[in-house]
């Protein structure tokens, strides 16, 4: 049930559907007469896009996400495992013509491979099923299999958790694969910004890993400013991914999900 009203709210929340819905509501009371409403509605939509593509929010949201968890100085000697989670990869495309697709978080992927090439001994387990809700894809951690063998990475290194939808399964059914032991240690790789939610949820089913984060978005010295990206595109995909992620944080500790709001180191 979470996962649909997730995904619903979602679908009306995300900046771009928003201000179209408000936009299409102004019209509408214009079209009753209702003149000033309409107006009012306008500005409204003109000003979630205008903040969201031709300013640095977005990159300013993302923030303290990105920094909230940093890649620790040193790793233990022994790693036990790698814990990769899913959505790095395009899943309608590899769907259709096999292979392994990445989009902008496919990072994930790329510090995986060399994490396991730095532990040779730990097991990489690979948590993403489909989360699309409407359209066919592959789930990432099938395609997984496909992109490790490429570099070299036999399929018995690997643990392939293809039910989750969220990152909240994620969690849930990579514990329940690994059942893993108070003396190992496991690594998780994830997005910077996905960092957070995703300790927090690895620590609310009681498994203990080491954040290794990856496909930073931002160098981290973004100020406030007018036009400071060249592609508007760009700026809004990154107020859609921040505003997300912390509507993601507050929907999650709302349902039980994670014990603080924004988790910390240690």
């Amino acid at each position: 049930m979470f996962f649909y009203v997730s995904k619903t709210f979602w679908f009306f929340a995300q900046p771009f559907n928003l201000a179209t819905f408000i936009l299409a509501a102004g019209l509408v009371a214009t079209f009753f007469g209702r003149k000033r409403l309409g107006a009012l509605g306008s500005l409204i939509a003109l000003l979630i896009l205008a903040l969201c593509a031709w300013t640095s929010a977005g990159a300013l949201l993302l923030h303290p996400l990105e920094e909230r968890f940093h890649r620790p100085a040193q790793l233990p000697e022994h790693v036990d495992g790698i814990v990769v989670l899913g959505g790095g990869l395009e899943g309608e495309i590899n769907f259709v013509r096999g292979g392994y697709e990445m989009n902008s978080a496919g990072d994930r992927f790329v510090e995986a491979v060399l994490m396991a090439q730095r532990f040779p001994q730990a097991k990489i387990l690979v948590s993403g099923g489909v989360g699309s809700v409407l359209t066919k894809a592959e789930a990432d951690a099938d395609t997984a299999v496909r992109f490790f063998s490429a570099f070299g990475i036999p399929r018995e290194r690997l643990i392939i958790e293809d039910r989750s939808r969220n990152t909240a399964e994620n969690a849930a059914f990579s514990k329940q694969m690994v059942n893993p032991k108070p003396e190992e240690n496991w690594l998780l790789v994830t997005s910077a910004f996905h960092m957070p939610r995703s300790v927090g949820l690895f620590r609310k089913v009681g498994f203990p890993v080491i954040p290794w984060p990856a496909d930073y978005s931002t160098t981290g010295q973004e100020r406030f400013g007018l036009f400071v990206d060249d592609d508007p595109v760009h700026s809004l995909q990154l107020t859609t991914v921040a505003v997300r992620e912390w509507i993601g944080l507050a929907g999650y500790w709302l349902a039980g999900y994670i014990d603080n709001i924004f988790p910390a180191p240690g």
